[in-house]
This record gives C-alpha cells, structure tokens and sequence, in this order.
C-alpha cells in the first residue's frame, strides 16, 4: 500500500474534511448509516435533517452538489425495486391517482429510498474525500482482519491492470475488423473472456513470485503510520452525534 492510486469518485481538494485521517472519516460514516438506519420511517422531518447534515458535510468538503448527485445513480436499481413495492405489498390498501397502493409498501418504500439514499450519499463524500490508498491505511487502523485488507489492496490495484488489458484486447479484434453485433459472435467474447483469465491468472503468479523473492511472508509492510488527534476525532465524529440526537428525538417525539 505504499503506492497512491486515485479513483473516479475521488475528489481532489485540500478541505478539513479531506485533511481529517481516512480511520476517522470511515468511523464516522459508519456510525451515521447505523443511525440513520436505526431511525423510525415515520419520523420523516429527522431524514430530512439527515439530508441537511450531510449537506453541510458536502459544503465543509468543498464537494459540488452536482458531483455529488451523479454518483447517487448508482441506486437507481434501489429505486425501481422500492417503486415497485406498494404495488406487490400485502395489507391495508389506498387509493392514489386512481391505482389501488398498499399501505405497509408506501411505508416500506419510503424506508428504503430515505435510507438507502442517505446511505450512499455519506458513502460518496467518503469516497470523494479520501483516496483509496488511505482508505486502505483507515480500515488497517480500525484493526479490520489484515487478510482482508490485503484482499482489497490487491483487488483495487490489479482491477485497473485487468481493465486495460481488456481494452488491449478490445482494440486489437476491432482493429482485425470485428465487431460483435449478435449471438454468432458471442463464441469470439467468450474466448476473449478464456483468454483475459489466463493471462491474469499467470500475472497474478508472476507477481506472487516476485513478492515472496523480496521477503512477504504474508503481510504487508505499513509504509505510513496513520494517528488522529482528540480534535480530530471530534471534528470527524460531529456528524454522527448530531445525528444521534435526531434519532433520539425521532423515537421520543
């Protein structure tokens, strides 16, 4: 993990936020979507405050609004599953627009998409204010299983190897005049797809080699010692205890 490696939902800024270190920000984020998923569905003026807090957050991080909202497509499988649900609910039913709802699904829907969306949404401003290098170096800080750790370096490393080779071999079919317009031509894709997985296989051993020939026994070096301050702490861990106190008032109100 001694090496940077940025990615697309990386936002590169120079903001408190982007300052604080990636253990603290990971806690915090975890410990808001446990809140926010603790927080009764029908108290809707708490998931809007929700909304509120992680918009101060976006401000704070210097991330734009438009950023943000582009990365939380990626829930829209989410969504049409949630729009589907007072259709296919059992239970109480009402009338809206003329279509017959279930009531137990309108309530379920709305917990899935107040939820699920704050959820990627706190999920995104990580992500856009830490870099996947010291997300590495946070989850290794918070004590997660090192193997697992090792896991995701090596996945996150070697996915972008994977990806160009992929497009190598895109460009070298077009370039013969191939292009895939039906079934016939899925037997090419499946032996490009063969062919991908043994040259990546054999990569994979080439650098397993390597490794072991320079002294890995099985754990990897910690290059950079990540420590955080009480004031970091505090600052990181703001959002979630303003959200408790939402929560709190969710429950009791």
């Amino acid at each position: 993990m001694g090496a940077g490696h940025a990615h697309r939902l990386y936002r590169h800024g120079h903001s408190p936020v982007h300052a604080l270190p990636p253990h603290t920000k990971l806690a915090a984020a975890f410990a808001f979507v446990v809140v926010v998923v603790s927080t009764p569905r029908e108290a809707m003026w708490a998931f809007a405050l929700y909304a509120v807090l992680l918009a101060l957050v976006a401000r704070h991080a210097r991330v734009p609004a438009g950023f943000l909202l582009r990365r939380l497509l990626i829930e829209v499988p989410f969504v049409a599953f949630a729009v589907l649900m007072p259709f296919v609910a059992e239970g109480e039913r009402v009338d809206v627009l003329g279509l017959s709802l279930s009531v137990n699904g309108l309530w379920g829907a709305w917990n899935v998409l107040a939820k699920g969306t704050l959820g990627v949404a706190a999920s995104v401003l990580l992500a856009a204010t830490t870099e996947l290098r010291e997300l590495l170096l946070g989850l290794q800080r918070l004590k997660l299983p090192p193997l697992l750790v090792q896991i995701a370096s090596f996945m996150i490393r070697y996915g972008d190897v994977i990806t160009d080779e992929m497009r190598r071999m895109r460009i070298a079919r077009e370039s013969r005049g191939f292009e895939a317009r039906g079934v016939r031509h899925w037997g090419v894709l499946a032996k490009s797809a063969g062919a991908l997985f043994i040259r990546s296989y054999e990569r994979g051993e080439r650098v397993h080699l390597a490794m072991v020939s320079r002294g890995y026994a099985g754990s990897m070096p910690v290059i950079d010692e990540v420590t955080a301050s009480r004031a970091q702490w505090s600052h990181a861990l703001a959002l979630p205890c303003a959200a408790l106190v939402v929560c709190l008032l969710g429950w009791t109100l």
